[in-house]
This record gives structure tokens, sequence and C-alpha cells, in this order.
């Protein structure tokens, strides 16, 4: 079967392009996609040729992972089920992770109109979830990820939290802490995302100003880094206190060195979250339903999904603006 998908041809290419998709068999399901959410900092690092799959870092004679369907999360409503399927039915609207396609590098696709996937891939959202509301769970999968960063530690109630990063991952971090009775700050560079931090974060633009200096001084209890930006972790170690916890999720290429002798010293323990899994998606499912993990004031871009180079443009220009960003799938068709 035929289809469209976000397609990387090459480094630093965007293309909305057919494609082919296998038959759907019995132990599938077919979805017809509305939202998809980009993942701005793992799409954007295959984009640019920086990694060649999950967190293996692209080395000098490795073979370029292009043409690719890049994503990996999107929304939709079930066509189909094959006859093995059970616990989803035509017409819910559910979230998918990875879906098939044929004839590019990988086999697996994230932005692709119709989605077939197997049962594994396939999240049902709330009774109560409607079109108006689905693109709450559009980018599942990354705020999973900020959800697994906050909960890893163990959080006392006030203790200082400092994220590293003011990404998407680094606000449903912040907003899974401070859930759980942390102190929270925010350590960005971009006073608009900042911005759109809960109000009771605090926010630290470290252009202008060191982690050092804003803390003044402050023990912290825990660190989350989700930017890989090992020389802020250094820096905040000096202020963590005994029995203190680092939370490591940022891609850090081949600089992802970590002294555990110095972690001894304070008996720091490191926690390195990756990936997602079952429990985890659907207790991010909860706290979304539960309001309390915030999704849609972190949309800032929608874009059309036949516009997705133009979505690549804004991302790529660094806009101060720019942080959730979801392509709309409503009305694409194979043709």
């Amino acid at each position: 079967m035929k289809g469209k998908a976000v397609v990387f041809p090459d480094r630093n290419r965007v293309s909305f392009q057919t494609v082919d998709i296998p038959e759907p068999g019995d132990d599938d399901i077919v979805v017809e996609v509305r939202h998809s959410w980009i993942s701005a900092g793992t799409e954007g690092s295959f984009l640019r040729g920086e990694r060649i799959a999950g967190e293996r870092p692209y080395a000098e004679g490795d073979p370029w992972p292009f043409p690719h369907a890049a994503g990996y999360q999107k929304v939709g409503i079930v066509r189909s089920v094959g006859r093995a399927v059970q616990g989803l039915r035509e017409g819910d609207r559910v979230f998918v992770a990875m879906s098939r396609v044929s004839g590019l590098y990988f086999a697996e696709a994230g932005h692709i109109q119709p989605s077939v996937s197997g049962a594994d891939q396939v999240w049902k959202l709330p009774d109560e979830t409607d079109d108006k509301s689905m693109s709450a769970y559009a980018g599942l999968v990354l705020a999973q990820v900020g959800y697994n960063c906050g909960m890893r530690p163990a959080v006392a109630p006030g203790e200082l939290a400092v994220v590293i990063g003011d990404g998407l991952v680094g606000h449903w971090a912040a907003q899974t802490l401070a859930h759980r009775g942390a102190e929270v700050a925010m350590l960005g560079r971009h006073d608009g995302r900042l911005g759109l931090a809960e109000a009771s974060v605090r926010k630290v633009n470290m252009r202008r100003e060191t982690a050092g200096s804003a803390l003044r001084g402050e023990a912290v209890a825990i660190v989350v880094d989700t930017v890989g930006a090992m020389e802020s972790v250094r820096e905040l170690q000096s202020l963590m206190k005994r029995d203190s916890h680092l939370v490591s999720a940022g891609y850090l290429g081949t600089e992802g060195v970590v002294d555990i002798q110095k972690l001894r010293e304070q008996e720091i323990t490191l926690h390195t979250p990756s990936g997602w899994t079952g429990p985890r998606m659907e207790a991010t499912i909860q706290a979304i339903r539960e309001g309390w993990l915030k999704t849609v004031p972190l949309i800032t871009h929608r874009y059309p999904a036949h516009e997705a180079e133009k979505a690549w443009e804004l991302i790529r220009g660094g806009s101060e603006a720019c942080l959730g960003v979801l392509l709309d799938w409503e009305g694409v068709s194979e043709s």
C-alpha cells in the first residue's frame, strides 16, 4: 500500500513524499493519523548526521542512515484491527509510536499516513478524549522521557532540583519534580522557552548568569541534565549535597564521560534514563489526563504535514519562541 511520510533523504534535507507501507497483518492496527509531534532533539540529531541509531553516534566509515522516515510519536483514530488484536477497535483514539514502512533505510517510521503498527506500539487514549483534546497526547514518548527523568530520583519536599535545558524534556521533568514536591530551577538559554515554565519554577538564562551565581550557594539535591551539558553538570556538582542525585538524559555522542570516583566522594546516585516502556507510557497518559503534566501549553507552532520542511526551517533557525511543533495530517491521503 502507499502512504505519505516526512522523509530525511540525506543530511539536512527534509521531504514530504509518497512511500511504500507493508500490508497490515492479523497482529496489526491501521490508524488514520491526525497529529504528529516533532522531536526536535532526536530527529534533529539524525537530520544532521550525528547519530545512526538510537544512542549510537556516527563514526567515520559508518553507513549514513538515509533515506528514512523521521519521528516516533503521533495520535489518530483506529481504522482497522487485525484478527489477533485485542483491546482495540475501530474508532478508538490512540497514540502510536513506531509504524512500518518499506524501501527506506529503517523499516520503521514516525511521521507517516496511514500508520500500520503492531499492538505493542499503540496505546488507547482515555475514553473522554475527543478530536480537540487528542493533540495533548501527540508528544507522549517525549513526555514520558521527561516524566521518567522526574520520577527517577528520590524527592523530599522543598529540596532544590535543577533541570538543565529549556526544551520539552526539561519542561516535563520540571513539572514532574514540582508535582512531587521539589523546588525547581530551570537553566536554559531562551527567554521565550523559559517563560513557558510553570510560575513556581525558577528560571535562569545561562547566557546572562552562571548556575553558581544564580543559585547562590544553595544545596542542590537533584540535577537533571536533559541536553548533554557536561560542563554545566560539573559546575553544579560542587553545589550538590551528599546523597544527591544526577539524572543524565541528554544525548552526549562520544563525549559522555562521567567520573564515577568524583560522584562517589559525595555519594551521588547516577540515573541514566533512555527510551520508553509500556508501564511508563500508561503512567504518563494518566498524568496528562489528571492535568498536572501539561503538554498543550508547550505547543508553540503547528504546520500541515506537507509543510514539514517549513517546520524544520523554523526549528533549525533557533527561534526563541519555538518549542512544541506539531504536524497536522487531517485530509492527507496516499494520493
